[in-house]
């Protein structure tokens, strides 16, 4: 990290589903930058945990528990944020679930309604609630996946879900423009807690190496290094985008 930049001095940032994979690096990353992180998860001792270690590094972080399905846990994550810092800069969509391995036409509609209700509704009543206090020049930017274009065995309906964003990225870009930016992360396949259904896999573990054109899985800095830019004024002429960050694994072209 010594040759990064410092980009976010001054910003304040707020990170959903923060406390360890994509979301724990991207928070690292911009508070290495100089970024006030506001970090979020479900569980009390998750937070606890990561903010300790992002302190450690000198990181200027506040924690919060928040459960983004919860609207009282998201309107307290947007308060304690205002209540401390007194604005919004950017904020990260990461929080999201993939509850069953089923197929489509194999899948319950509980499961449905959990992944319709955390990977889509979440997102766009958390932006609501943050809105009035985000400031002019501000960036929001959703983390998708790259399955929101090419559907994945053990991930039909989490695709569906994630290419939802996708949509609601060019729609609120047109909403909020020009005081926000609005940008949208589709990522390749990165060896975290959540990716396990996939990568533990073998016959699939195998299908993606052979598909993937630069012949490795991505990183959770990976993710952070494209957020990082997103995000910065680096990227100000960039709005309702999906970047996708998959070492050429499907490529859109």
């Amino acid at each position: 990290m010594e040759k990064i930049g410092k980009r976010y001095v001054g910003k304040v940032v707020i990170i959903t589903g923060s406390t360890q994979g994509i979301g724990y690096s991207i928070a690292e990353r911009l508070g290495f930058e100089g970024a006030s992180v506001v970090i979020s998860s479900r569980k009390q001792k998750n937070v606890d945990e990561a903010s300790e270690k992002l302190k450690s590094k000198g990181i200027q972080v506040l924690g919060v528990v928040c459960h983004v399905s919860s609207e009282p846990q998201r309107k307290n994550l947007i308060y304690q944020t205002i209540q401390k810092y007194g604005k919004v800069d950017v904020i990260v969509i990461n929080a999201a679930v993939n509850p069953t391995p089923d197929t489509i036409l194999n899948t319950k509609e509980a499961a449905i309604d959990k992944l319709w209700d955390v990977n889509v509704k979440a997102s766009v009543l958390l932006i609501q609630d943050a809105a009035p206090h985000l400031v002019a020049g501000s960036s929001i930017i959703f983390i998708s996946t790259i399955a929101a274009y090419s559907p994945f065995p053990l991930a039909g309906m989490y695709g569906v879900a994630k290419t939802a964003l996708l949509g609601l990225t060019k729609a609120l870009a047109m909403e909020m423009a020009p005081n926000t930016r609005v940008n949208c992360i589709a990522s390749g396949f990165v060896p975290t807690h959540f990716s396990e259904i996939f990568l533990n896999n073998g016959t699939v573990r195998k299908m993606i190496e052979d598909e993937t054109p630069l012949k490795r899985y991505g990183s959770t800095e990976d993710m952070a290094a494209a957020a990082a830019f997103l995000a910065s004024d680096e990227a100000s002429y960039i709005t309702g985008e999906t970047l996708v960050v998959a070492g050429g694994y499907h490529s859109r072209l």
